[in-house]
């Protein structure tokens, strides 16, 4: 006889199974709930950070526009920048910078970062002077912008139209600051360049004030408003985190406009015992203790040297060397002393006693130059020639062509008199005179 099965003995086990899918289902509803809150509970700059799409990197890095801020009333500014909208999400905030170097080097980049704070957002809140710092960081590390502090902030000051910012050429390093307000701003330079972060700009490279519009306003993101300032970035893959992959280079130049501030952007000396070598001009100064130095390019250190002549803008120098110095060395003195200027000339001597201290060089002097360097990367000029009379070199393109002074006027020998027979009469003076 053939068994039936008895399905009312199966029914406990359909319902178990109904019970477990029952349940599955509900807890991956409920896991399903808690990602979701979760993911809303996200801070905004991880969802700004996790949108950034892998952007192609462009062949050109974006131009640096000069200033250029059209002539319109404040309020007609206020207005346009009213009508640029922010960019949805929040920004993401920049890494930390870690400030490397000599002693030097650290301290005129805490005065070049602090004269940034206190010229230009002197009169901000505490957060409005970390954005500004911020953003001089933020320059620092991307690839359109030079790699020092002090090279980003008096970028281009030896044009008026030219400095990024405008306190560099518009004469306002001339005011006097209190000496509180120095303290602080240097105190808060020191702290961004070893660690502090304004995360709110995020990895901004542009500001301005609400009174103005200037013509790059309307070509950026705006990321930010912090008191008077709004905060811009570029567009496209040049305004993302990964853009900013530039290296800080480790060196300062001396700033001759901050030389009232600090000795250590060099101060003419002649009242002190000169003692060692400034690591960036390589001229003597005053300091007990050498200073070691980051030797660019792999050339010599700067030799001994002292400066006998710079201009107002600093841009044409004069320093005279010891005959014995390297040649090589020569011109790692002139690239530390032009530091990142676009122009920039300096005329190297060995002859102290012909080496001018001021303006015009003489024939003399050009005579017996020992190196010269001019540089103009306006339009891609950039040469060092030495005198090979004095120093050896393996082209003849690198050496002075000294100019040819002037050979001295001729002197013509007046035409001899005839003689006088013996006994005549020897005549004079004027036709008239010889018939009286």
């Amino acid at each position: 006889m053939t068994d039936i099965p008895d399905f009312n003995q199966r029914a406990p086990a359909r319902r178990w199974l109904r019970f477990a899918s029952g349940l599955a289902f509900v807890v991956m509803v409920a896991a399903g709930v808690f990602w979701f809150q979760s993911e809303t509970k996200k801070s905004p700059s991880a969802k700004s950070a996790a949108s950034i799409k892998t952007l192609p990197v462009p062949v050109n890095l974006p131009g640096i526009e000069p200033v250029d801020v059209p002539s319109i009333a404040p309020e007609e500014a206020r207005k346009l920048n009213e009508e640029q909208p922010f960019v949805s999400l929040p920004p993401v905030p920049a890494r930390p910078f870690r400030i490397t170097g000599s002693p030097a080097d650290i301290d005129r980049a805490v005065d070049c970062l602090a004269s940034a704070i206190q010229y230009e957002a002197g009169s901000e809140t505490l957060e409005g002077k970390k954005a500004v710092a911020q953003v001089v960081l933020n320059r620092v590390r991307h690839p359109a912008y030079p790699k020092s502090v002090c090279g980003v902030v008096f970028q281009g000051h030896e044009r008026r139209t030219g400095c990024q910012f405008t306190y560099t050429c518009d004469g306002a390093l001339n005011r006097q600051l209190s000496e509180s307000g120095w303290s602080s701003a240097r105190k808060l330079a020191r702290s961004m360049l070893t660690g502090l972060v304004y995360a709110p700009v995020g990895w901004a490279t542009h500001y301005h004030t609400d009174w103005v519009f200037p013509s790059w306003s309307s070509k950026l993101d705006k990321i930010h408003r912090e008191g008077t300032h709004l905060f811009f970035r570029w567009r496209g893959f040049w305004g993302t985190p990964p853009a900013f992959r530039g290296r800080y280079a480790g060196i300062e130049a001396n700033q001759s406009k901050l030389s009232r501030f600090s000795a250590v952007h060099f101060a003419e000396q002649t009242d002190v015992q000169l003692t060692s070598t400034d690591p960036i001009t390589g001229l003597i100064t005053a300091s007990s203790e050498p200073i070691p130095l980051p030797t660019p390019l792999n050339l010599p250190p700067p030799p001994p040297s002292q400066r006998t002549f710079i201009n107002p803008a600093g841009d044409y120098q004069m320093f005279v060397v010891n005959q014995r110095t390297n040649p090589d060395a020569l011109l790692n003195l002139a690239l530390q002393a032009c530091g990142e200027q676009t122009y920039c000339k300096v005329l190297i001597w060995t002859n102290k006693k012909v080496v001018p201290s001021q303006l015009p060089v003489s024939d003399e002097a050009l005579a017996q130059l020992s190196f010269s360097y001019l540089r103009n990367r306006s339009n891609g000029f950039e040469k060092s020639l030495w005198n090979c009379a004095l120093f050896q070199k393996r082209s003849a393109a690198q050496c002075i062509k000294h100019q040819v002074s002037k050979p001295p006027p001729i002197q013509i020998a007046p035409a001899p008199q005839p003689q006088t027979p013996s006994g005549a009469r020897q005549i004079t003076g004027s036709a008239s005179e010889a018939t009286k």
